[in-house]
């Protein structure tokens, strides 16, 4: 059967390519501090910049027609003459689903982080000039989407929330991001699982020293503060963030209060 956007549960396919939650490295505890227990790895982890923006998604469906969405809902179709200004993500990233060619058969999904701007508060590390940029961080090919599609949103939701989404591994992404003409979100390192720090404090000292200053500066107006790493697997069958946020208020309130 072939798609058809037209006659498409569109909430089967909202709940289908959200983002699902990603696990901070450190487990986090009461009031948002972080605790001593870490996300294992096994193999090579990849670094990446956290980019502070919105999360967005760029549907490209079958039948050579697109959807873009915010993380939580969808925002506009392809030939929608308005779409949801929210975010700004539907100004930066329709001429993008544009260029896209459909692949017959699979739903595939780019994840992006629509930054800058006036977008957050962070807008201003990354532009003087409110310049609005994207990057690609992650990428979902799904081949089985009329059986997922087919399956109660609460169903589609567990499946999501408990890995079920296909992602691309690294070299795949890497190639969809050339084939798209899309930039990544910037690749820090890629080092053995063993030498991942694991202590609160020596993971804020290797924040620090793998991105002092952000790699994704839209123009040279930009502070620079960066928000964060994240650490993913060659296959991404692992994923965690570690930001800088984070670690500065658990350290604030391990600290002795001075008497």
């Amino acid at each position: 059967m072939s798609f058809d956007l037209r006659s498409a549960d569109l909430e089967a396919i909202n709940s289908a390519t959200k983002y699902p939650s990603i696990p901070t490295y450190h487990q986090l505890g009461d009031r948002g501090s972080l605790t001593d227990a870490v996300t294992e790895f096994q193999g090579p982890v990849i670094g990446t910049e956290k980019v502070d923006g919105t999360n967005a998604r760029v549907i490209s469906l079958p039948d050579g027609s697109w959807l873009l969405g915010s993380r939580e809902e969808l925002l506009c179709a392809k030939g929608d003459l308005i779409g949801n200004p929210a975010q700004g993500i539907v100004a930066a990233l329709r001429e993008f689903a544009n260029t896209l060619t459909p692949v017959d058969g699979v739903v595939r999904v780019f994840y992006l982080e629509v930054y800058g701007g006036k977008i957050t508060a962070a807008s201003k590390q990354y532009t003087g000039d409110r310049a609005v940029g994207y990057r690609l961080f992650d990428m979902m090919v799904l081949r089985d989407y009329e059986a997922v599609s087919a399956m109660p949103v609460p169903e589609i939701s567990a499946w999501r929330e408990s890995g079920g989404q296909p992602f691309l591994a690294e070299t795949e992404l890497a190639a969809a991001a050339v084939r798209g003409g899309v930039e990544l979100t910037p690749r820090l390192f890629t080092l053995d699982c063993a030498d991942l720090p694991r202590e609160i404090d020596t993971t804020r000292e290797f924040l620090a020293a793998h991105l002092p200053v952000t790699r994704s500066a839209l123009d040279d107006g930009a502070a620079g503060r960066p928000e964060g790493i994240v650490l993913r697997t060659l296959d991404r069958s692992a994923i965690a963030k570690a930001r800088f946020e984070d670690y500065d208020r658990t350290l604030r309130r391990r600290r002795p209060a001075a008497g």
